[in-house]
């Protein structure tokens, strides 16, 4: 079996990354952040850039930095929040926005993933989410047309790999991470810890059929969006 293993998520990517691709990103919030391969990304320079995640990250962290180096020109996301600059990229018709409902885009990658084209939801019936898109009714309940999607290079996240691939998360990181290794063409994922030998196939979370690139993550730096402290009760 050939490894999957590259030495760093510059050398994985640098023959993968291309202008005008589609990139699905793992994590949630900056929990389960693949930030060694985000920033080999931006390293690139690549641009017109189409990202999928569940958010872009804030000003100056994760996909924040592609935003700061001008290097994305579409976003499909279920959460903006916390980025001023995608606000402002927005507004200004830089940036062009889907806002996507979290569950529908959580199904959207898991149907790209099992080779599922399309799907009908309930979610977003009679708002702008509905826009342009097929309606059908199925016993009496509206649902509009939903497409799989299917990324060029999905970049994943994960708390433990093995030789093949098979991947392992932790908490809130298993949340979107699992998702986007499934929905991509090439697959590239950092590990924190990269074991010599194989998991128990009942612990594995992510098949390594999915994946084709493994990189050790490097940057294993946990980011907090708002960190909130209150007086210890007592003290």
């Amino acid at each position: 079996m050939a490894s999957k293993l590259w030495p760093s998520a510059a050398e994985a990517l640098q023959d993968v990354a291309r202008d005008g691709m589609t990139v699905a990103v793992g994590g949630f919030g900056l929990s389960g952040i693949p930030i060694n391969l985000i920033t080999a990304l931006r390293d690139t320079g690549v641009r017109n850039l189409t990202v999928v995640s569940n958010n872009m990250g804030v000003d100056g962290k994760a996909l924040g930095l592609l935003l700061e180096n001008r290097q994305v020109i579409k976003v499909l996301s279920s959460y903006v929040g916390e980025n001023k600059l995608f606000a402002e990229q927005y507004l200004s018709g830089e940036l062009d926005v889907e806002f996507v409902p979290q569950g529908t885009l959580a199904e959207r990658l898991r149907a790209g993933g099992a080779g599922i084209p399309a799907f009908y939801t309930p979610t977003g019936v009679g708002t702008p989410v509905a826009e342009g898109k097929q309606e059908q009714t199925f016993d009496g309940v509206r649902a509009i047309l939903e497409r799989g999607i299917v990324a060029d290079l999905s970049l994943v996240r994960a708390h433990r790999a093995d030789a093949a691939g098979n991947l392992i998360y932790r908490r809130t990181a298993r949340n979107f991470n699992p998702l986007v290794a499934t929905a991509g063409r090439v697959t590239v994922v950092e590990a924190e810890s990269i074991i010599d030998g194989y998991f128990d196939p009942d612990e594995v979370m992510t098949p390594g059929i999915y994946v084709q690139r493994l990189v050790p993550a490097h940057d294993t730096t946990k980011h907090i969006e708002n960190r909130t402290v209150r007086a210890r009760e007592g003290a």
